[in-house]
């Protein structure tokens, strides 16, 4: 069972983020944006029986809770902390999740793939460590062409400077591996 570390504020003032002593998983986001997409994830659907959450990502030693701003963090924190700490630990995960999780791309072709590698260390050493320190992150769903489609994950999913400077941002960053490149936020 995971214990809290710390509790962390993020630029999102209605996302808060539970670092951990122990990992949730390895390596393998779960990211929620309402009850629906959670029933199959116990630690999720406990989160979004909570009122006010409206929003759950988690990958290994953390977690981000985002909520609908009708409460305060301090009351709100404390009933979180429950279903994380009864949460099993990655040590009982199962391998299944993260090679599941690895095949989503095996579609392109060698060059693409090689292309989306690139993209995705450059994302690895220069933009994830940031958006991860706020309680958020960013999975990328296509490389088609020119075009990389990413999603924004826990706290910057629902931050408004993620649409707009960041995702700038990170278009200028990848440009310096592909000049026509457009990065596209779904």
């Amino acid at each position: 069972m995971p214990k809290i570390a710390d509790i962390e504020t993020t630029p999102n003032p209605n996302a808060v983020k539970f670092v951990l002593r122990e990992p949730l998983t390895w390596g393998v986001t779960h990211s929620y944006e309402n009850a629906e997409q959670a029933q199959d994830d116990a630690l999720a659907r406990a989160l979004f029986a909570i009122p006010h959450v409206t929003n759950v990502f988690y990958v290994d030693r953390w977690l981000t809770v985002t909520q609908d701003g009708a409460v305060e963090w301090e009351d709100l924190a404390r009933e979180v902390a429950v279903p994380i700490r009864a949460a099993p630990a990655a040590a009982d995960q199962s391998a299944a999740a993260v090679f599941a999780a690895r095949e989503a791309f095996d579609h392109l072709s060698a060059a693409d793939q090689q292309r989306l590698d690139d993209i995705n260390l450059m994302l690895d050493q220069q933009i994830r460590p940031y958006l991860q320190s706020d309680g958020g992150d960013l999975h990328v769903l296509s490389l088609v062409g020119n075009q990389l489609v990413v999603h924004y994950q826990g706290a910057c999913g629902t931050c408004p400077s993620s649409i707009s400077g960041t995702l700038q941002s990170i278009e200028n960053q990848l440009r310096m591996l592909e000049p026509d490149l457009e990065v596209i936020a779904a």
